[in-house]
């Protein structure tokens, strides 16, 4: 397995925001209430002594120690000099209806619309900043020889594994993807060596999609999960793990940014494939978009 739930501080990566949030759920809530005033703000956590911050978050100074250790960093002097440099290279909404990147009660369409699009933009951004291209390019070889990929995914991630697994398919890989549990136990309970399973999870906590991973691995099929929580559940049972970086908010519910970072992740290991055999991939893609185009309006091949 590629993942760890030790964190050194050589691998703590330049988005040190990003990572406290992935790291979240697994600290203790003493340790949570520390993380959540970071990440919130991170500037003015860096102006302050430990006695402050620790004040703050309800604490004690040993708890804001021990939370600096957990994510990676030697001491607090050490994280108040990263997170000011975090802070430096922060980029802040440009438009003055986004605040906090939250939308508040009683907010008109337009700071809405302006919200969105300011969170749905920095998901992207900052999960193609923290993406390992390293175990990218080990799921894109996992990928490339795999006799059969199968996708697995709940919910909205059931929609990204299921994009997932139309890209692959159309260009010549055989993918499988299932959305009811007891098809996809049953499919994993026929993968072997040389085979694949991806499982797609938000949370990391999805238990559908932990199961099936279990069963697949136990038969000996290389598991990948994708997830924003490198520490989540879904990480024990993955060969290799690909993360994002979504901050959801008000309508965390609806999925948004994260289905979008999820998106990102997907599309780069696609593209990756193809290019690895670019002139099959393009007669693939050929093939198939030929194959429906007499579907479209407009098209000069009418059905008869």
């Amino acid at each position: 397995m590629v993942n760890s739930s030790k964190v050194s501080a050589e691998s703590v990566p330049s988005g040190l925001i990003v990572h406290i949030g992935g790291l979240l759920p697994s600290l203790s809530p003493a340790e949570q209430r520390v993380a959540r005033l970071v990440v919130a703000e991170p500037a003015a956590v860096a102006r302050r002594t430990i006695t402050d911050l620790a004040t703050a978050a309800e604490t004690s100074e040993a708890t804001v120690i021990r939370f600096c250790r957990s994510v990676g960093m030697d001491g607090y002097p050490q994280l108040r000099i990263r997170l000011a440099a975090e802070a430096a290279r922060l980029v802040e909404p440009s438009d003055t209806r986004v605040v906090g990147g939250d939308i508040p009660p009683g907010a008109d369409l337009a700071q809405i619309i302006a919200t969105i699009a300011f969170n749905d933009a920095r998901a992207v951004e900052e999960t193609a900043e923290q993406l390992d291209p390293a175990i990218c390019e080990q799921v894109i070889d996992a990928i490339t020889v795999a006799g059969r990929i199968d996708m697995y995914g709940a919910g909205a991630s059931g929609f990204v594994a299921s994009d997932f697994q139309q890209k692959l398919h159309r260009i010549g890989r055989t993918v499988f993807y299932f959305p009811d549990v007891h098809s996809a136990l049953t499919s994993a309970a026929l993968l072997g060596r040389g085979d694949m399973a991806v499982g797609i999870s938000h949370t990391g906590t999805t238990s559908d999609v932990i199961e099936v991973l279990e069963q697949a691995r136990a038969r000996g099929a290389t598991t990948v999960a994708l997830t924003n929580y490198p520490r989540s559940p879904i990480a024990e049972v993955a060969d290799l793990l690909l993360t994002t970086a979504a901050r959801e908010t008000t309508y965390r519910s609806g999925a948004m940014a994260s289905r979008l970072a999820q998106l990102t992740v997907v599309d780069c290991l696609f593209v990756g494939v193809a290019a690895r055999n670019r002139t099959q991939a393009r007669e693939a893609l050929e093939v198939t978009a030929d194959a429906v185009r007499s579907h479209r309006v407009g098209s000069a091949r009418r059905r008869a």
